[in-house]
């Protein structure tokens, strides 16, 4: 019987590594017929590691920051052909996208300081693959609020995006204690501090504020502003990690990457590495466990109010994690969930999916609740305009105020990367208060045309890319500093 089974196990596992060997020989197939590798994709700079933030300052990130893009500008983009200049080529220095040429490189670390002494501070973290500008409407009305701002560029963004086949998840959270710490000197002993964070650096919000519950060393902020924040991926990302073996072989490098794209984006990559995918799944890996652990030790008592814009529609990070995954676990501390409807008036409403029409009503668990809900949604099924339903914490009552704003009559629904974007953006808004300031206007592209022309898919170009509610989100942010 010992024998048989044995021979069972060597059959199986055999059978195991067969399917293993026939799954990389694919993805090494479908890589290899993918787009060349470029300078961008290759050249890896020197970020600090974890260790050397946490003994650095905001000078010394500084410093380091300015070193990695001088060494860019000679290992990237001094060694483009001539030709890349005629494209949209963000390390080509005749580009129209390239990050130097503009008034501001929003790549790269920023601080903004109020008028006077401030009276707070907030620190903003952005999202992955991304960059300080995703998040530099909120930094100009903190800074007018009279907010000291902290935007960090964590590391291996902004640069290039073989950065992030080096950076692990403890480095940017190294990098957000670097950046509270330096929030924390520009402000009275007792003010209050805030941390932003846009997907991915809504998780290393959450994770840095668990942090400081547990070392009172770490200065702990009053509040947390989440905005579309990746508190769970999908589960492939776990595994991200095995489709990157291949490329341990260097004739199959492009199997380290999940996509390779033109990098036509001045300020956040097109191309993604498996890595970063791996990394994605580790921070909220850990950030779950921390927040169950915390939950039943009563540690999570002491949470400051956490206030979150999620879209119900967000193909990008889950939503259900956001309301499973944190808010159900949550004491009643003053939270708050807002949750961005599909627009329902909208002519494509009958060619959306069940599970997005119903999103909204099936996210949620009855009331009442220890935090409160606000959903943004239609007034009337055949209006476009906007009305804010709150269910209070411990409440079962849910009260209607009209915002004032539509929905545009051609959008469906928000997304993922909407969220921190007014229409008014320059790069991402529908509405550009300056268009083609950073060489291209994404918001206000519209092409049409046949399949497998362009190099991108149309989901990337025509996703929805700014926020109609952007006013009243600012809105509702500003009253949390009263």
């Amino acid at each position: 019987m010992l024998q048989r089974t044995r021979f069972w196990i060597r059959r199986l596992l055999l059978l195991l590594a067969l399917v293993i060997i026939i799954l990389l020989a694919l993805r090494v197939a479908v890589t290899e017929r993918g787009p060349a590798l470029q300078l961008w994709h290759t050249w890896l700079p020197e970020e600090l590691s974890d260790s050397q933030l946490d003994r650095s300052d905001w000078a010394g990130y500084l410093r380091n920051e300015q070193r990695i893009f001088t060494e860019m500008k000679r290992n990237v983009s001094d060694r483009l052909p001539e030709s890349s200049a005629e494209t949209y080529n963000r390390y080509a220095e005749q580009s129209p996208v390239y990050p130097a040429r503009f008034a501001t490189d929003w790549n790269r670390s920023y601080q903004l300081l109020p008028d006077g002494k401030p009276r707070g501070a907030v620190v903003l973290l952005h999202g992955l693959t991304d960059s300080p500008y995703s998040l530099r409407h909120f930094a100009a009305d903190y800074q007018q609020q009279g907010y000291a701002v902290v935007a960090i560029r964590l590391p291996g963004h902004g640069t290039v995006p073989a950065s992030l086949t080096r950076i692990e998840w403890e480095d940017w959270l190294a990098a957000t204690r670097l950046a509270v710490r330096e929030a924390q000197k520009l402000i009275p002993a007792g003010a209050p501090l805030q941390i932003v964070g846009f997907s991915n650096g809504g998780a290393l919000a959450m994770k840095y504020t668990l942090d400081a519950l547990e070392d009172p060393a770490l200065p702990r902020p009053n509040r947390l502003i989440l905005i579309s924040p990746m508190i769970g991926v999908s589960s492939y990302a776990r595994y991200a990690g095995l489709a990157g073996l291949p490329s341990l072989l260097p004739a199959f490098a492009r199997s380290a990457w999940l996509s390779i794209l033109p990098e036509f984006n001045p300020f956040k990559y097109n191309s993604f590495p498996v890595k970063a995918a791996r990394q994605s799944w580790l921070l909220t890996s850990a950030l779950q466990s921390q927040l169950h652990r915390d939950r039943e030790s009563s540690l999570l008592e002491k949470l400051p109010p956490v206030l979150t814009f999620q879209s119900v529609a967000d193909a990008t990070v889950s939503t259900p994690a956001v309301v499973r995954g944190l808010y159900n676990l949550l004491p009643a501390n003053g939270s708050e969930l807002v949750l961005f409807d599909v627009n329902r008036s909208v002519r494509l409403s009958p060619l959306m999916r069940p599970a997005a029409l119903h999103a909204a009503e099936n996210l949620l668990p009855p009331t009442p609740r220890n935090y409160a809900v606000t959903l943004v949604t239609n007034a009337a099924p055949d209006s476009n305009s906007a009305v804010a339903r709150t269910t209070p914490a411990g409440s079962a009552t849910t009260v209607s105020a009209p915002l004032g704003i539509s929905y545009p009559a051609d959008v469906y629904s928000l997304s993922h990367v909407a969220l921190p974007f007014p229409l008014s953006d320059s790069l991402y808004g529908r509405l550009p208060a300056k268009p083609n300031e950073f060489g291209v206007s994404f918001g206000i592209l519209t092409p049409r045309g046949e399949r497998a022309v362009l190099m991108v898919s149309l989901d990337m170009l025509m996703r929805q890319a700014s926020n109609p509610f952007w006013p009243w989100m600012r809105q509702r942010i500003n009253q949390t500093l009263q």
